[in-house]
């Protein structure tokens, strides 16, 4: 990573959308990701499909992990000039509706006493078998 990035504006960075050229750009960065093309998990079609846009969002919702995180640092190749960016390609992601927001908290809120319950039935059950066959020896 060099020390004094350079500055990309959108249009230079979806340029380069091919197999020998592809460039991604994710939280506004841009990363020259080609030498990583054959070794991406998900194949080079998932990554040259995210070229010419803001790749922010695509990246994001695969939950990359800590360690995909830090490879990115290999590739920056500078800044985007956000502002260049149509909006058209940049991310879409919306605030969730209330209702969305009520079932996730009810789901939540189930989960968590499933988790409660649960041991203790498993427990109660044990118990029960264990005295069962106790009085079914006897």
């Amino acid at each position: 990573m060099s020390s004094d990035p350079k500055l990309h504006g959108f249009e230079d960075v979806a340029k380069h959308n091919t197999k020998d050229d592809c460039w991604l750009i994710i939280s506004g960065k841009a990363y020259d990701v080609t030498p990583f093309l054959d070794d991406h998990p998900g194949g080079d079609d998932v990554l040259l499909t995210a070229t010419g846009k803001d790749a922010t969002e695509d990246f994001e919702d695969i939950g990359h992990s800590d360690n995909a995180r830090d490879m990115l640092k290999n590739y920056y190749v500078g800044d985007v000039d956000v502002s260049t960016i149509p909006s058209k390609h940049k991310p879409t992601k919306s605030q969730p509706s209330q209702e969305t927001t009520q079932t996730n908290q009810s789901s939540g809120f189930l989960i968590k006493l499933l988790q409660f319950l649960l041991p203790l039935v498993i427990l109660g059950l044990a118990f029960g078998l264990k005295n069962f066959k106790k009085e079914s020896t006897s």
